[in-house]
């Protein structure tokens, strides 16, 4: 082990410590399939002390003025920008992002929403009047305590700084449980945040599975609010087990996105809705999966949908270059090549890629690109989140089919539409049973909240709405506005 870089110690308190008991585990790195790093898997006296001291640190961080929280946070993001390839190439390595997509989407995304936090910020009130009918009746946004942090690997920058920002800016103090499969990046953004010399206690870190760490924040008594992103199973064990504490719980789950194909859509359609099933080697939640074609459109859409899953390059993550990168690990390689093959079992028509490894490869957790045609919404690939890049194409004959067939689904995430009738958008969005539609390949706008409903998770992420989120509401009457 003498060659792995040595993660063990965790972020508690402002230092890095050793942990109470050593449990060493490996950080895999999927283009090569070996070890590169080792850290420690935490336990019961970790989480303690972490939550001790962010319990400590909470009087004093929730009294801080706004405006010093703000300062702190800006602070941040200069050091975060400087530290930007340094956050990537940990991405590369724990994840698979290709390096030119880590630095440029993975670690971007993350100054991205602390940028957009800051602006947010500036403008927020944290007491407001209620109206005008009641000129004494006041709102009042406070820190909700400990917050217990729980993000995935898959877009791990994006999750910690959609969730630590906000939560510190708010006032809380917070404990932070990145994925264990990929922790390297979250202790760069620990020394960012030591750099920028936060007070101690407010941000802690301590590494972990869900099982150990996760579940015991979920259950301690001194944690207020658990945050967290991961599958819709994790999200249902971890509200359980928060149940007994009566903690605010804000889950932002898995997705089975359809993507309404229209005949009257632009040029780019399908092929914008396939690239974005595949990019990020299909491990994001708001990909658009299912693609749901008008009949008309049917035949070409297959064609174009093979192209480009032909076109798709797969390749090391330490190259640059625009292709897609390795899975995460083997159990996800294992899982996506199980329902790839229950895709052709059940009926499905293969149009491109398939099971095993793309030609030329022998090594790495790599997924051949993959477009299913013929699809009925009760298979299997219609119905489960693959988390891979596999794509089902499923025809429909009106507007009132795809709908239906859109919301025929226990996931709300995201839904997308390809048409240029605009009265037809209107309606869709309205009638599609998601947190998000976008339309055309128009992103939301700055600022707009990510997230779903129903198996989904209700969580708000951004922007306002996600400063809120990490906050509880007061009302208050009787306020003297002459004092």
């Amino acid at each position: 082990m003498a060659d792995l870089a040595d993660k063990r110690k965790f972020y508690i308190d402002g230092a890095w410590v050793a942990p109470a008991t050593p449990n060493d585990l490996e950080v895999i790195d999927p283009t090569t399939e070996e070890p590169v790093a080792v850290i420690s898997v935490g336990a019961q006296a970790d989480t303690d002390r972490a939550v001790a001291a962010a319990k400590a640190a909470f009087p004093g961080w929730s009294a801080t003025p706004p405006a010093e929280r703000l300062k702190y946070v800006e602070k941040i993001l200069e050091i975060y920008k400087r530290r930007n390839d340094d956050i990537a190439a940990a991405m590369t390595t724990e994840m698979g992002a290709p390096t030119d997509m880590s630095k440029e989407d993975q670690a971007g995304s993350g100054s991205f929403h602390i940028e957009t936090f800051i602006d947010s910020f500036r403008d927020f009130e944290f007491i407001r009047p209620l109206g005008d009918h009641a000129p004494t009746s006041m709102v009042a946004w406070e820190p909700i305590g400990v917050v217990g942090l729980i993000t995935p690997w898959n877009w791990p920058m994006n999750q910690v700084t959609l969730k630590v920002i906000p939560a510190i800016l708010a006032g809380n103090t917070v404990v932070l449980k990145p994925s264990e499969i990929a922790p390297l990046s979250s202790m760069v953004f620990a020394e960012v945040i030591d750099e920028a010399g936060l007070p101690k206690g407010v941000f802690n870190l301590v590494n972990g599975d869900g099982a150990g760490v996760g579940t015991q924040l979920s259950t301690h008594p001194d944690v207020e609010m658990i945050s967290f992103t991961g599958s819709t199973r994790a999200g249902i064990a971890i509200t359980k087990a928060a149940a007994d504490t009566v903690k605010k719980v804000a889950l932002e789950l898995g997705g089975k996105g359809a993507n309404l194909v229209f005949a009257d859509a632009d040029d780019k359609a399908v092929v914008r809705g396939i690239r974005h099933v595949f990019y990020n080697s299909g491990q994001s939640c708001n990909a658009p999966t299912r693609m749901l074609v008008e009949r008309g459109a049917y035949e070409k859409a297959v064609e174009t949908a093979k192209k480009v899953a032909e076109e798709t390059t797969v390749g090391s993550a330490h190259d640059g270059g625009k292709h897609i990168g390795p899975v995460v690990s083997k159990q996800q390689w294992d899982k996506i090549q199980d329902l790839i093959q229950k895709g052709i079992d059940e009926g499905a028509r293969l149009v491109a890629g398939g099971t095993g490894l793309p030609e030329g490869v022998n090594r790495g957790y790599y997924v051949r690109p993959t477009v299913f045609a013929d699809v009925t919404n009760d298979m299997t690939i219609a119905r489960q989140e693959i988390f891979g890049p596999v794509v089902a194409l499923i025809p429909f004959e009106s507007e009132e089919e795809a709908v239906r067939i859109a919301n025929d689904t226990i996931y709300g995430l995201t839904n997308y539409v390809q048409t240029q009738d605009g009265a037809r958008r209107n309606r869709l969005a309205r009638q599609l049973r998601s947190g998000m539609v976008e339309m055309n390949g128009v992103s939301r706008g700055r600022g707009s909240a990510f997230g779903g409903v129903k198996a989904s998770g209700r969580a708000r992420e951004g922007g306002v709405w996600g400063l809120e989120e990490f906050m509880d509401s007061k009302q208050i009457s009787g306020w003297d506005k002459d004092a």
